[in-house]
């Protein structure tokens, strides 16, 4: 069962941001935590390829990754040979895919979940971070899973021990079903990858409800809600430790938004 926590305070937002656990066996404190801010606490945890094709996601995900990558190649000529690679760059331009984002930072989830597309509806509506424990998260996946990050000494999946572990998102569907997903850290394909700290859920096909199997399948997932009379203090805090759209999307776009929003005026 996850547990959610209601932050109406300053102090509760410093407490996300200072989670972190002594390790006696690296005497750091360090955490594998990953975080995902959502803007709006009645969003529903959804990949964007459930999200587009609806009950027709497994049937469309193919052509999909077929067409970006057949018109991709000229950008990133990795991709052709893994469908993995393909998902992932396109993850970060907006593809519908079965991959869901997290961040390693909880600045970064901040960001998110302080974000909106019409700034005039950030007092509506309170706002969310969700927390997971990648280690209790893998601690469900199968066998031969678990003999992979044996092997390698971690239980964070890069893409080439996943591509040990299975030969793609079919037999990957197979062996998760609806009980289990991998979380994996990417290649650095891409600046924004590298700036966001990213992290992806790789959703199985039969997985209908994400938040249901968090609730059933794990004890320390966290859901921070965060009331929206704090949303446009801690937004002003986050450009002050130089957390906006100018760093997590580097380049022109970014540093459009990035002025965009701090020149709003509020009414």
């Amino acid at each position: 069962m996850y547990k959610t926590v209601v932050i109406d305070d300053m102090f509760g937002i410093s407490n996300i941001l200072l989670e972190q656990h002594y390790r006696p066996d690296l005497d750091r404190f360090r955490s594998l935590h990953v975080y995902r801010g959502m803007s709006n606490s009645d969003f529903r945890i959804v990949s964007s390829l459930k999200r587009v094709c609806k009950s027709k996601s497994r049937n469309l995900e193919k052509m999909i990754l077929s067409n970006f990558t057949k018109y991709a190649l000229y950008e990133e000529p990795s991709i052709e040979g893994s469908v993995w690679r393909q998902m992932i760059l396109g993850q970060h331009y907006g593809l519908p895919t079965r991959l869901l984002d997290w961040s390693f930072s909880p600045l970064t989830s901040l960001h998110f979940a302080l974000s909106e597309h019409n700034l005039d509806k950030m007092d509506d509506h309170d706002c969310v971070v969700w927390r997971i424990d990648v280690n209790e998260l893998h601690e469900l996946l199968p066998e031969k899973y678990q003999r992979v990050m044996e092997k390698e000494g971690t239980t964070v999946f890069s893409l080439k021990m996943l591509q040990e572990a299975c030969s793609g998102p079919e037999e990957y569907d197979e062996d998760m079903k609806d009980r289990a997903m991998l979380i994996v850290e990417p290649p650095s394909l891409e600046q924004r990858i590298i700036n966001q700290y990213s992290f992806f859920g790789i959703i199985p096909s039969d997985m209908e409800d994400i938040e249901r199997f968090l609730a059933e399948h794990t004890n320390r997932t966290v859901r921070y809600l965060i009331k929206k009379e704090l949303r446009w203090q801690t937004r002003d805090l986050l450009d002050q430790l130089n957390i906006s759209e100018r760093t997590i999307y580097p380049g022109l776009d970014g540093l459009s938004k990035w002025i965009e929003r701090h020149y709003y005026v509020k009414e």
